[in-house]
């Protein structure tokens, strides 16, 4: 099985690339982020027609989330029960014997915005929530868009962005707050290129420069982390015409 999060940042405006890469890449499942759609406005057809089951949550211009997936799929839940948000962040669902959940965690702005305390508080509830989750569902995958590079390492030039937001101190400890329920970060769990990142800024020829930061993840219960053979970033998307600023993660189990 083959999980992937890509936060495609308009599926409107990537839906070629979505339907491109999966035929090239015919995944399991796969979580998207920043959708950017109404319900009523999402390419069903086109995904169907492509070989996936699909779930959605969505909003107009802003967030929203969707998992892909050619087995069917049960138990729908939309935003954390926990935490109640007019904003479309999270998608669950139990897809051949995983509970898998799709994520979009606030960006956060500025370390001296209300935005960042915002996000601090959604995370906490998202620790909250994964801890009952897990409780019911042994085999859990939680991926997504964290906007948290949880280590230096994750950073292009961690010099640079010291203060700013997606590396601070409160949000990596959210970050491992979430991996302290019972989680594992599927990308450390192998031997990985130095600078490899996720996101690269629109701006300034960062992909080019390989200017980025490692904020997308797939984490995952201990009993899949001990069935995950591998995971890797692919890198190929960002480099298409019109690109998502962010690039897909894909982790293999056994």
């Amino acid at each position: 099985m083959q999980l992937v999060t890509w936060n495609v940042n308009s599926l409107n405006v990537r839906l070629p690339h979505l339907l491109q890469w999966l035929a090239e890449n015919p995944v399991d499942i796969i979580c998207i982020q920043e959708t950017k759609l109404t319900d009523e406005k999402f390419p069903v057809a086109a995904i169907e027609a492509a070989g996936y089951a699909v779930e959605f949550s969505g909003q107009k211009t802003y967030n929203g989330v969707a998992i892909l997936s050619r087995l069917p799929m049960t138990d729908i839940v939309r935003n954390n029960p926990l935490y109640p948000d007019e904003q479309q962040r999270i998608l669950a669902a139990t897809i051949g014997g995983v509970r898998v959940v799709c994520a979009y965690v606030p960006n956060g702005q500025a370390v001296d915005s209300d935005k960042y305390v915002y996000k601090l508080g959604w995370m906490a509830a998202l620790r909250d929530w994964l801890a009952s989750e897990l409780a019911r569902n042994p085999n859990l995958a939680v991926l997504g868009d964290y906007n948290v590079a949880p280590e230096d390492r994750d950073v292009h030039d961690p010099a640079a962005w010291e203060g700013e937001v997606h590396v601070s101190p409160r949000e990596r400890a959210a970050f491992q707050a979430l991996l302290d329920v019972g989680l594992t970060d599927a990308y450390r769990l192998f031997a990985q290129p130095e600078k490899a990142y996720s996101w690269w800024d629109y701006r300034m020829l960062r992909f080019q420069k390989n200017q980025g930061l490692r904020i997308d993840h797939i984490l995952l219960s201990a009993p899949l982390a001990a069935r995950c053979t591998g995971c890797t970033i692919d890198r190929a998307p960002r480099k298409w015409q019109q690109p998502s600023d962010h690039t897909p993660v894909i982790a293999t189990l056994d």
